[in-house]
């Protein structure tokens, strides 16, 4: 039976301690033992069950987890207070001072910083590479390269990695595969094709409110567990831990994250169609033009659509800023950061979420000083959103 993650999430059980229909939020920083002895046995992993200290495990984000894992397909979950807390959580849990790391050129501008800047004073080198050139990924490991990572739709170019391709270059060579799926929730299941390690940042469509700010790492039991081991996992002894409250919000609005994928997917697909037929460059991995629409047709679960992510190239910065100032003003969503809202936002990639990387690496890798990049909201009227973009490009002098 093909996998269904939005059937894993319905077919868990998961209730509050007074029949709840909506598990308990624990409340609680510590936990009690009737037995000391339980508490030796929590200490060392050995008590199922038990719970010790809510940095290293809380009820209410396990309950997250643990969707988070069935949703992915992965033995175990855990969450994190941000989405880079998932991610430097367990690239530094996989390495160690003088090893090697293989990153997309391409990936989000904090976890591009984190690599080529933070990384250094640990003397860990990190090799930039297109990632869809798979003879480069090869040829760029080295005897102590420890791990892959890249972003299954990279951000902001949107470009498509072939995690199998990927993967396989990971085990012929003993090193793991890390996947951020942030952008493609439902859509893409990186774990089931190969990758080791799957993180999110929750901000984003998983819990699709924006009011908070969480993380995800799913993996093996092993993996999970070795990084939250009281003696010497990066997890428990850097302690991004979640707020439980947090964790409980998140899990609700998991419930209607497949509905919501579909319609960022339509509202997506139609305005990529318009933008296309208005003249403008446009990058969404639903066209059949895009390099990596066919890759990303054997790898997605095609009922959830392509994604809620556009990218046009207004050539311009000043181009872009009078784009986004009028559909602003026009009501078509807001000038913002972020992405997988219900509304929609767009920000100019080059000057804001990948304003950490170098101009020159910008233009290295594709992206230009006019790259809009667009979350496409949840619009019940898609055509009316449309024609309001259409009245903004025509007022700043882009579309006739």
């Amino acid at each position: 039976m093909k996998f269904d993650p939005a059937s894993q999430i319905q077919d868990l059980h998961q209730f509050g301690e007074f029949g709840d229909v909506n598990p308990s939020v624990c409340d609680s920083a510590t936990f009690t033992f009737m037995q000391a002895k339980s508490m030796v046995d929590t200490f060392h992993g050995e008590a199922e069950g038990c719970f010790l200290y809510s940095r290293h495990w809380n009820p209410s984000n396990k309950y997250l987890a643990d969707a988070m894992a069935a949703m992915e397909g992965t033995e175990a979950g855990w969450v994190t207070g941000s989405g880079m807390g998932a991610i430097t959580t367990t690239i530094l849990h996989l390495i160690k001072c003088g090893d090697h790391i293989v990153s997309s050129i391409t990936t989000y501008g904090g976890t591009f910083a984190f690599l080529a800047n933070y990384l250094k004073k640990f003397n860990v080198e990190v090799s930039f590479v297109d990632i869809t050139d798979l003879n480069a990924v090869e040829a760029a490991i080295r005897p102590n390269t420890r791990l892959i990572y890249t972003e299954t739709m990279t951000n902001p170019l949107l470009q498509i990695s072939d995690i199998p391709a990927l993967a396989a270059i990971a085990n012929k060579n003993n090193i793991k595969l890390v996947v951020d799926n942030t952008f493609t929730p439902m859509i893409v299941a990186p774990a089931r094709l190969g990758a080791h390690v799957v993180v999110y940042s929750l901000t984003k469509f998983v819990n699709g409110k924006n009011d908070c700010v969480a993380g995800a790492i799913c993996a093996s039991h092993d993996f999970i567990n070795s990084m939250i081991d009281v003696n010497d996992g990066t997890a428990m002894l850097l302690g991004p831990v979640l707020d439980p409250f947090r964790s409980s919000s998140i899990l609700k609005n998991i419930h209607t994250l497949h509905i919501r994928m579909k319609q960022h997917s339509h509202n997506a697909a139609y305005l990529a169609e318009k933008f296309t037929a208005a003249g403008l460059r446009t990058i969404y991995p639903g066209l059949p033009s895009h390099p990596g629409h066919n890759l990303l047709k054997s790898m997605m679960n095609a009922q959830f659509g392509f994604g809620g992510m556009i990218a046009i190239d207004l050539e311009t910065a000043e181009k872009a800023s009078a784009l986004m100032e009028d559909m602003e003003a026009n009501d078509v969503g807001y000038l913002a950061v972020s992405l997988g809202y219900f509304k929609t936002l767009f920000s100019n990639s080059g000057k804001s979420t990948s304003s950490e990387v170098p101009e020159e690496l910008q233009r290295k890798m594709g992206l230009s000083e006019g790259l809009v990049r667009y979350s496409v909201g949840l619009d019940n009227d898609i055509e009316r959103s449309w024609l309001k973009i259409e009245n903004s490009l025509k007022k700043v002098g882009i579309h006739k």
